[in-house]
């Protein structure tokens, strides 16, 4: 199979009339089949917080395991990048509410003619009902963005994860092996191309 960069892919649809640009389907289609010809990809550092070099760990143990590529610690000789960003937060929510009901009625009545006779009558009422909440949740929430780059500088492949946590392991996990899912669907979408 011949490798054709994407930057020729697209240069060769721009020279063809500025009237028939690529489809974004064509663009896609190329990046995917670029995905074929990746034998081994070096997992850049992540830029982000303190928690983008364990980021990065998480991701390279999640992409060993999916064994679509050789994952080196040489750039050279990788065909292929992994860049990006990754963000890892702990904090707490904190929810506060506060409901309440009253009714207050007072009457009161005095007479008096003389200043032996003298007549006073009161009455009072009251409710209330006063109720409030404050609850504080630790929530863990991680976020990365990354993206494949050959060597010519195109990126071939991207994604962005989210995860609030997983049942049984983290967010920066579940974040990592979300972007391995998408890569190994991406990469059998590839292999269908052909």
């Amino acid at each position: 199979m011949m490798k054709v960069p994407l930057i020729l892919l697209l240069g060769a649809a721009a020279a063809a009339g500025a009237d028939n640009p690529p489809s974004p389907a064509a663009i896609e289609a190329a990046g995917l089949r670029q995905l074929l010809t990746i034998r081994r990809v070096y997992v850049d550092r992540l830029t982000g917080g303190e928690t983008a070099a364990q980021m990065r760990d998480i991701l390279i143990s999640s992409m060993d395991g999916a064994k679509l590529f050789i994952l080196t610690e040489n750039q050279e000789r990788a065909d292929a990048v992994l860049r990006g960003a990754s963000e890892d937060l702990v904090f707490t929510e904190v929810h506060t509410s506060s409901d309440g009901i009253n009714a207050h009625a007072n009457l009161g009545v005095r007479t008096g003619g003389s200043t032996r006779t003298s007549r006073g009558d009161t009455a009072g009422v009251g409710v209330g009902e006063n109720e409030s909440d404050h609850s504080a949740e630790r929530r863990h929430e991680a976020i990365a963005a990354v993206r494949l780059v050959n060597k010519d500088g195109d990126v071939i492949w991207s994604t962005t994860e989210e995860s609030l946590g997983a049942k049984f392991h983290g967010a920066s996990a579940d974040v990592a092996d979300k972007i391995t899912a998408r890569l190994k669907e991406d990469f059998e979408k590839a292999r269908k191309l052909k």
